[in-house]
């Protein structure tokens, strides 16, 4: 983790991840560097270099909004990546530290999901750990080494890139999610253990950690390879659940009338029958 100097972190990734050929700057033999170097970013942005230097080395930690904006756009930021650094130049006051008994779901959420017998569902915690789900969205999840978790299941499962044929993709979006989570409290325990584990573990996941991108995890249309029903292709909405802050409620969808409509069916109706531990690990949850 990286929370002694958030934003001098996160300025050096993204620079090194500019192309300078792209903004019309010299690339020659000459060059050391990947990306752009410190004074091209203060030369784009309209700021002395060594101000610029400052913000990397911690030195300075508090730039102006119209700074935030102009290193932005030197660093052809997307509208996620602008907000997070404007947060990190802004932190708001600590959070208050969670307690350690972990994260619970609501009986109320639960029974909600029930409610919806052809709609896979999950309740995701900060880390996306798997914390509930009906039994649809169990059995879409289940039969891997970590169904229970899915940014372990992208990373560390062995079959990850079987059951996502768009593992790169996905696996991008995941560390930026997690990303975004870490800018909200970088110093929760859980997360500090989860991106150790898996920087150890897994060298992708170090990779794509390093880029510092960031991905709210909102809505997107995922593809699977699901062991029983093969091929899935599916929309989800992400929602936050404000009675339980850092849980996400994530609702899996298939087009009207496709075949993965039909390979939904084809998986409830073969799971119908199974016990929770067969389609997946259950998650206790409140009374």
């Amino acid at each position: 983790m990286d929370s002694e100097n958030p934003i001098g972190q996160f300025l050096r990734a993204r620079r090194e991840l500019v192309d300078p050929a792209e903004l019309g700057l010299e690339v020659g033999p000459r060059r050391r560097v990947s990306g752009l170097r410190r004074e091209e970013v203060a030369l784009l942005a309209g700021v002395s270099t060594d101000y610029y230097v400052r913000l990397e080395q911690g030195r300075e930690r508090n730039p102006s909004a119209q700074v935030v904006e102009a290193l932005a756009r030197a660093l052809q930021l997307d509208e996620e990546a602008v907000a997070h650094l404007h947060k990190l130049a802004s932190p708001g006051p600590a959070r208050r530290r969670r307690t350690p008994q972990g994260e619970r779901v609501s009986r109320q959420l639960v029974q909600l999901m029930d409610a919806w017998p052809r709609t896979p569902a999950l309740v995701l915690g900060r880390c996306l750990g798997v914390l509930a789900g009906n039994a649809l969205g169990k059995a879409l999840f289940g039969g891997h080494e970590h169904s229970d978790d899915l940014i372990r299941l992208v990373f560390l499962d062995p079959d990850a890139r079987e059951f996502y044929p768009d593992w790169e993709r996905v696996a991008v979006n995941t560390v930026g999610g997690l990303r975004a989570t870490a800018g909200l409290d970088p110093d929760d325990p859980l997360l500090i253990e989860t991106v150790g584990e898996l920087s150890v573990k897994s060298p992708e996941f170090r990779r794509l950690w390093a880029r510092h991108d960031i991905r709210q995890k909102t809505k997107e249309t995922k593809r699977f390879h699901h062991r029983l029903v093969g091929g899935l292709t599916l929309h989800y909405e992400s929602l936050t659940v404000n009675s339980a802050p850092g849980q996400q409620l994530v609702v899996y969808q298939a087009d009207p009338g496709s075949p993965s409509e039909e390979a939904l069916a084809l998986l409830g109706s073969l799971t119908a029958a199974e016990s929770p531990r067969e389609t997946g690990k259950r998650i206790p949850n409140e009374n």
